[in-house]
């Protein structure tokens, strides 16, 4: 067995954003009011343990709402959805829940707006997940998506002086703003949100584990492989000093990452637990390790309230 560390550093903020922490409740609530099956387009977030939770309490995960029987409950992800999506569940007369982040609605908004205005948008994102395919579904002959500061530069475009850009919400920083840095220089009149696109969570855990790796000789990053945030954090960690793995749980833990490590960091991706947090730490104290600290960076406060639709009917339910 390896040798225990001398020291666990905890970042903070870590784990839950308040994207997650609505979505996570827009479900568990409308089991609460509706009963099971309430069915969920995509995983709501991407966590397994989330995942698995609620299914175990009578949701169901689907890839499509096609998928959904008629006049049946669906929760969209905090992803968030194409209008088409929308136009479907409507058509199959479900009761739609919307749980999608107000972030990325706020990106959603951005993308119809320069769209109207007849932009051509550069989405920065990564291909195939969820966020970025309901984001290119608001103006899918306006979008396109660059992955790199060399898809930026293979880019053409229709008017060089008309371009915009928008982004993923759970991206790196530290690369977005290199990606955004070439599009400003290939396209000078380029134009962007009034606001940066990349969520406060994602921000403020990149910020943290920063400055955290720099004390570290090893950062562990609790979260499901497919949570592209949790990605994220292994790799600023990694460039800033210190090895570091994605796991999804202590079950996952290679000892052998731990020879030689005397200081280990743990963080979490905004989709996971804080319990799965505990466990690992909890793991550790179990093999000696005694000295244990949060790394507070910055605190968070912000709150996120559920979906109008199932407000009005917890208020109709409570009359």
């Amino acid at each position: 067995m390896a040798q225990a560390p001398e020291k666990l550093l905890l970042a903070a903020p870590r784990g839950y954003c308040a994207g997650v922490d609505r979505a996570v409740q827009t479900v568990e609530r409308a089991l609460e009011l509706y009963g099971a099956p309430v069915y969920v387009r995509k995983e709501i977030v991407h966590n397994k343990h989330v995942v698995e939770e609620l299914r175990a309490r009578g949701a169901i995960f689907v890839d499509e709402e096609t998928e959904v029987p008629e006049g049946e409950t669906v929760v969209f992800s905090a992803h968030g959805v194409a209008p088409d999506v929308h136009a479907n569940a409507e058509a199959r007369n479900l009761l739609a829940i919307d749980a999608t982040c107000p972030l990325v609605t706020k990106v959603h908004v951005e993308a119809r707006k320069f769209a109207a205005q007849g932009y051509t948008i550069v989405l920065i994102g990564h291909a195939g997940h969820e966020e970025v395919e309901g984001t290119m579904g608001e103006a899918p002959d306006r979008i396109v998506l660059v992955e790199s500061v060399e898809d930026v530069d293979r880019l053409e475009v229709e008017d060089p002086d008309h371009v915009a850009y928008i982004s993923q919400t759970t991206l790196s920083v530290d690369e977005t703003r290199a990606i955004v840095q070439r599009l400003r220089e290939r396209f000078p009149k380029i134009v962007g949100p009034r606001t940066d696109d990349i969520c406060y969570a994602t921000t403020n855990r990149q910020m943290a584990v920063r400055q955290m790796a720099c004390e570290c000789d090893l950062v562990l990053v609790i979260g499901s492989a497919n949570s592209s945030n949790s990605n994220r954090l292994v790799e600023v960690a990694r460039d800033h000093g210190a090895d570091s793995y994605l796991i999804d749980n202590v079950g996952q833990l290679d000892e052998s990452w731990l020879e030689g490590k005397r200081v280990v960091g743990i963080t979490s991706g905004a989709s996971a637990p804080e319990a799965l947090v505990q466990e690992l730490v909890e793991w550790f104290r179990e093999r000696g390790t005694t000295d244990v600290s949060e790394f507070q960076v910055v605190q968070e406060d912000v709150r996120f309230m559920l979906p109008k639709t199932l407000r009005q009917a917890l208020a109709a339910g409570a009359r």
